[in-house]
């Protein structure tokens, strides 16, 4: 399963290294690059700014050329919808290394789909309103093919419950503070560190799941994914009751 499966994340890998060697050379000539869009969002301790600045710089071109092309923001929302749902298929079947590339382009079409708005002044709240709805059906989607390939595992199932749980209830506590217009409470596992702990879960378990296994056989060869699925489950709920606290002491 994982030997002709790696090689997509053997692709991903090549990219970002790729995208790194550039951005290296970027900092060496012109220094480090830092987005607005990143400045208001902020980093923390989960998924650091320079991190989030690399990858709004490293997709730059890609928002150019889509812009250049014609490609409204709203197809970029649906592209990263088809990829997203892949990538939960991928998933149920244990094909971890496809699900990472999926998920990962999912995700960037996420970003691209703002990013061009923003360049083209297309902007509108009818494309908001589709974007947080795709957001919400991808994550489903990749949580929810983890929940049926651990079928087999009430624990591992309740564990990617937990993820679904999270991912859920720290957005809501967004739109609810917006709705009720108090400040949205900063706090842990938003959108995009969610993806990043899910995902590289995925791509390290198609990499080093099977050789993790053979050396330590009690360890399962989802070893990856369920560590990155506790992080958002535990991490994330935390996160949401801390949010709903902090939205009631508003009120």
């Amino acid at each position: 399963m994982f030997v002709r499966d790696v090689y997509f994340t053997y692709l991903l890998a090549a990219m970002a290294g790729t995208a790194a060697l550039l951005y290296g050379v970027r900092i060496a000539v012109r220094g480090v690059a830092h987005s607005d869009r990143v400045g208001k969002m902020g980093g923390n301790m989960l998924v650091g700014q320079g991190i989030m600045d690399w990858t709004y710089w490293a997709v730059e071109p890609i928002v150019r050329g889509t812009a250049a092309l014609g490609i409204t923001p709203n197809h970029l929302t649906w592209a990263a919808l088809v990829l997203g749902l892949g990538a939960g298929v991928a998933l149920a079947f244990g094909q971890f290394g496809l699900a990472t590339l999926l998920a990962t382009w999912s995700t960037i079409g996420d970003i691209l789909d703002g990013q061009v708005a923003r360049l083209t002044g297309t902007g509108s709240n009818r494309g908001e309103v589709l974007d947080a709805a795709v957001d919400r059906y991808t994550e489903f989607a990749f949580v929810g093919g983890l929940v049926f390939y651990f079928r087999e595992s009430p624990a591992l199932m309740g564990l990617s419950l937990g993820a679904l749980l999270a991912c859920f209830m720290v957005s809501y506590s967004t739109a609810k503070a917006e709705e009720m217009q108090v400040t949205p409470p900063r706090g842990l596992m938003r959108r995009h560190e969610r993806a990043v702990y899910l995902i590289v879960g995925a791509g390290l378990t198609s990499l080093f799941g099977a050789m993790v296994h053979a050396r330590w056989t009690e360890l399962p060869v989802e070893v990856f994914q369920i560590a990155g699925l506790a992080m958002v489950a535990i991490v994330g709920n935390v996160s949401a009751v801390s949010r709903w606290l902090r939205i009631a002491k508003q009120l």
